[in-house]
């Protein structure tokens, strides 16, 4: 932690560490509470059970006919305050006798376990007029899982989670969306907030989130003003009880495995498909029979090898464990929450041995977090937040996609793995592509990365002053730092020649330690500081809160990022029936140009319990809750795309092409503007209105939420179609506008059937988007115009390691292939490449001009973005057994095929496994068209013929857990003791037929990309 710095930081734990010092040194007083318990009305409550937290003598008394109690107690005691029908109340013994204690009848959906967390704030579910979905941890699945993101997808309504990267282990890349996309100049990644402050939640450990809220309306989302217009993912940590202490421990170790990777070609098919698109290009067969039966037989491993790399250096499992231990508990001057958790991944590489290091991807990660609420006097609390995680990733030197790659495409008959003389097999075309040279002979190296989270706040009851008003301060400090060290080594791969001789390629080094480098650092602070207000009178309930925001992100070599605002919000309630929500925001972006870069937004919101009124009555056979609820509001997104930072600035480069001087032609450098700013650029303004009721039916056993929704994005930048009169253009313009509306559920059934508790759970979203507004060329075809038709686009997924993906909306429509010539001669002349011949695509001609090119290519409705995700589950518990599962699946997705069928280059003759399947004379309903090793481009060009379902269910994961009777754990002076296998992504159903990719991501394990995994495990939790 030597690294760590800053004054404030020290501050706040020396802070810390005096109010646990004072604590230390106040003994307990004995008390003779006395007291009285009334409800919100003021009325006297008789029968009001009250216990000591954590009393071993389990003391309690009741109240009597006036509500007056006696307890004997000591100063550091918390009482617990408990009557059937009302909400719980924890009271310090020493605060008692101040005032009346007040219990709430807890009507539905205001309870204890009903709480729901907003921006710096929390409401019953009863109160809530805004759109949010909640889900707490106890209802999640325990998964050895390096991200977070595998657990949450398909859970919650309006939330999709996607794997859009690699699933290097430590990487995990996932996208969320919430509800759909409005803007088609990014893919609205929403906003991630942990404890209110902005921080990535998927390398926490499970066991330190309470819950988990998607937040997806303007009603809380205006509350972050210009930053929230893409939804929130609020994650609430867990905080320590003044009810009970509990150790608990988890440990897990399980088996990882590929759902998909790369079935490599052996020799002989290789060498016989190369023949077959060598002559198909206009050459001759390159092996002989001769060859090819040596490739049969492996009569000559040397001259003639036959290797299979995918088996011979990758894994059909790896290991991976997680353990975590936590404490939690407390009094009434202090409650904490501690946890310890170590997680590790292995890689599926083998095959490398090196005494000085292994290359083998593995991922090591370590998580400590203490969450402190200190209630110093009955009028001030306060709450410190320390946490920390190191991550430990170690990789070859050659580089995760770079050795992958080479695993899944150097041709089988490429070299021998090993030449005769013990060197290692190469040639001139694969020079450096010998994957056990990679793994043992080109060095290694880790990345070591430290993250440390902060967080104190203040809060300071002001009755004197007003009642019910307080003032919160609240202040997060985050650094992280990322060291890469290791090990450096080359190696020389060689050939045997006909002569006995060998010829060599590169230079082979000895192992030294490589160059120690400190990148990625990072440091973050947040202050929030502001009034609340919360007073009940008579039947009314007022709620006031009101927040001034300051953030700073600094990372080295760039200028530091800030952020602030004032955000408010006012709720009424009315007889606890009839709510109002107001919040408005008033925030700034240094993207926008000075005197232009601040802006306000509001939002309203109301809810209405019907089920309470008198024309209800006759429903209450079977309708126990109903609540409509609707909002509308303004909200802002001030990432305008791929615009420059600054873009309101003009800018110079100094490497732009020059001019040429003097008698020598010598070119010299020079400067060049680049696109012209825009001072009036602004953010993008996203309407929301969403319309929903809540439900509970059959004595609640049945719950329904749905909503509809709808937003209008305003304001996207889109090319300007200004005149370039001064030979330059405008960086870009806000004239776009999109929406999208759709609608989502909820349903949960819970009941008790005998001995068995039986949960059902289930979520839909459904949504379309529409573009409004874009400036598209004058004179473009209609079939090409964006205007009207969806956000949408594939991904085409990187065919190489050193090739990015991209995204494709505007393509060629196929009309299958061509049979026999005759049909090539019917048809428009194709000019994608200098021939077309029989087993080619055959492509519309969408202009009706003769010709196939780039004007017949067609604005297509493809989408990588699903119309509808859903998932379903169910969790049984029997007597000590319980059981839970979840599928989750997509419909209206599309993926591409096209960067895998054709994966490749000029070295391996663009053949792969999908090669078998090519068209040929004697097969001619092939799924693909013929093979050519040069003059590919009418067959490789972007088509809707490599256009595929991505729609699929997955059987997500299960969990089968058992644990030991009450009796038998009682001997063994513990609280629980459960055992438990469970498994990730088990089984998919998809449109795919018999093509052997994922449909959630189609390029994981070909390519250069690592797989997507299933996971396999068994753990135990022990509590005590």
């Amino acid at each position: 932690m030597k690294y760590i710095k800053s004054k404030y930081l020290i501050c706040l734990l020396l802070m810390a560490a005096g109010m646990l010092n004072v604590y230390g040194q106040t003994p307990d007083e004995n008390l003779t509470v006395i007291g009285k318990v009334v409800d919100q009305d003021k009325k006297p409550l008789p029968g009001v059970t009250i216990s000591i937290q954590e009393d071993k003598t389990n003391r309690s008394v009741n109240t009597d006919a006036n509500g007056s109690f006696t307890i004997e107690a000591t100063s550091s005691d918390v009482l617990v305050f408990k009557f059937v029908g009302y909400g719980t109340v924890l009271k310090p013994a020493g605060e008692v006798t101040k005032a009346d204690v007040v219990l709430t009848k807890a009507l539905i959906n205001a309870g204890d376990d009903d709480n729901v967390y907003i921006p710096f704030g929390v409401r019953k579910k009863r109160e809530v007029t805004a759109t949010i979905s909640t889900i707490t941890t106890e209802n999640l699945p325990q998964i050895p899982s390096s991200s977070l993101t595998n657990v949450f997808t398909g859970r919650l309504p309006g939330l999709a989670v996607y794997p859009s990267g690699s699933q290097q282990p430590g990487y995990d890349v996932s996208s969320l969306l919430i509800r759909g996309r409005s803007s088609y100049n990014s893919n609205q990644e929403p906003l991630i907030l942990v404890d209110g402050i902005e921080r990535d939640f998927t390398a926490m450990d499970l066991g330190e989130i309470e819950s988990v809220s998607v937040l997806k309306d303007a009603a809380t989302l205006a509350w972050y003003g210009m930053y929230g217009a893409n939804g929130v993912v609020y994650v609430k940590t867990k905080r320590g009880s003044a009810t009970s202490t509990k150790v608990t421990f988890d440990a897990q170790a399980g088996l990882q495995a590929p759902l998909q990777v790369t079935a490599p070609l052996d020799a002989y098919s290789y060498a016989t498909l190369y023949n077959e698109a060598s002559i198909n290009s206009g050459g001759t067969a390159v092996y002989d029979q001769t060859a090819l039966q040596a490739y049969q037989t492996g009569s000559d491993p040397i001259k003639y090898p036959n290797n299979n790399f995918v088996r011979d250096f990758t894994k059909q499992v790896a290991p991976t464990q997680r353990y975590v231990a936590s404490v939690t508990g407390g009094n009434a001057f202090i409650k904490y929450y501690t946890l310890l958790s170590a997680y590790q991944q292995g890689g599926f590489y083998k095959g490398g041995n090196n005494e000085t290091y292994d290359a083998n991807t593995d991922f090591n990660r370590y998580n400590l977090r203490t969450n402190l609420d200190l209630h110093v006097n009955k009028n001030l609390d306060v709450a410190l937040d320390i946490g920390g995680r190191i991550t430990n990733l170690t990789f070859p030197n050659a580089g995760t996609g770079t050795f992958l790659n080479t695993v899944y495409s150097t041709p089988a008959n490429a070299f021998p793995i090993l030449n005769p003389d013990g060197s290692y097999g190469g040639t001139s075309i694969f020079t450096q592509s010998n994957p056990l040279a990679m793994l043992q002979a080109r060095g290694a190296s880790t990345d070591l990365m430290r993250n440390m989270i902060a967080t104190i706040s203040a809060r300071q009851k002001m009755d004197g002053i007003l009642k019910g008003l307080s003032a919160e301060v609240f202040y997060a400090y985050d650094i992280a730092g990322l060291y890469r060290s290791g090990f450096a080594e080359t190696y020389a791969t060689s050939v045997l020649n006909a002569d006995g001789s060998y010829s060599s390629f590169g230079t082979a080094s000895k192992v030294n330690y490589q160059g120690n480098a400190f990148s990625g650092n990072v440091k973050k602070s947040e202050l929030w500081a502001g009034l609340d207000y919360n007073r009940t009178f008579g039947q009314s309930d007022i709620k006031f809160s009101t927040r001034v925001s300051r953030a700073n992100y600094s990372t080295f070599g760039n200028l530091d990022i800030r952020r602030e605002g004032w955000s408010n919000r006012l709720s009424y309630g009315f007889r606890q029936r009839y709510f109002v929500d107001l919040t408005a925001n008033y925030s700034g972006s240094e993207n926008f140009a000075p005197g232009r870069r601040y802006g306000f937004f509001p939002a309203a919101s109301a809810g209405w319990i019907l089920s309470d009124e008198s024309f209800m009555k006759g429903s209450t056979t079977w309708l126990d809750f109903l609540k409509i609820r609707g909002s509308y509001g303004l909200v802002g997104n001030d990432a305008i795309g791929s615009a420059r930072r600054f873009a309101f600035n003009d800018f110079f480069s100094r490497s732009t092409t020059g001019y040429t001087f003097g008698t020598s032609y010598t070119g010299v450098g020079g400067t060049g503007q680049l696109a012209l700013a825009n001072p009036y650029l602004t953010w993008e303004k996203a309407y929301k209105t969403s319309l929903g009721f809540d439900a509970k039916l059959f004595k609640q056993a049945l719950s329904i939420s749905a909503d509809y929704f709808y937003e209008d994005r305003k304001d996207l930048t889109t090319t300007s179609l200004l005149p370039s009169l001064l030979g330059q253009s405008l960086i870009y313009v806000n004239e776009g506008e999109a929406e999208y509306r759709g609608f989502e559920t909820g349903i949960n059934y819970n009941k008790k059937i005998g001995a068995v508790d039986l949960n059902i759970f289930g979520n839909y979203t459904y949504n379309v988007s529409k573009i409004l507004a874009i400036n598209e060329a004058a004179n473009l075809p209609a079939y090409q115009k964006q205007l009207g038709h969806p956000i949408s686009s594939v991904i085409s997924p990187a065919a190489t390691a050193t090739t990015a993906a991209g995204y494709i909306s505007t393509m060629l429509i196929s009309d299958g292939i061509f049979q026999n010539q005759a049909q090539i001669d019917a048809s428009p002349k194709q000019l994608l490449s200098r021939d077309v011949k029989p087993g080619d695509i055959k492509y519309v001609d969408q202009n009706g001009d003769g010709l196939i090119n780039d004007l017949d290519r067609v604005r297509t409705d493809f989408n990588f973005v699903p119309k509808a995700y859903f998932g379903l589950g169910a969790s049984v518990a029997v007597k000590n057994f319980d059981l839970n599962f979840l599928f989750q699946g997509t419909s209206g997705r599309s993926i591409s095929i096209q960067q895998l069928v054709n994966a490749g280059n000029t070295n391996n003759g663009y053949l792969n496994q999908f090669s078998v399947d090519r068209w040929t004379p004697d097969n001619p309903g092939a799924a693909y068209p013929r093979l050519l090793l040069t003059d590919r481009g009418n067959n490789t060009a972007n088509s809707d013929f490599w256009i595929r379902s991505g729609d699929y269910i997955r059987l997500k994961n299960v969990e089968l857990g058992y644990s030991l009777s009450s009796a038998f754990i009682k001997r063994l002076k513990i609280a629980q003791l459960r055992f438990y296998v469970s498994g990730l992504n088990l089984l998919t159903f998809d449109k795919l037929g018999d093509l052997p990719i994922d449909p959630e991501l189609p390029e994981s394990g070909y390519n250069s990309s690592y797989p997507y995994m299933k996971i396999y495990s068994f753990g135990l939790n022990l509590k005590f």
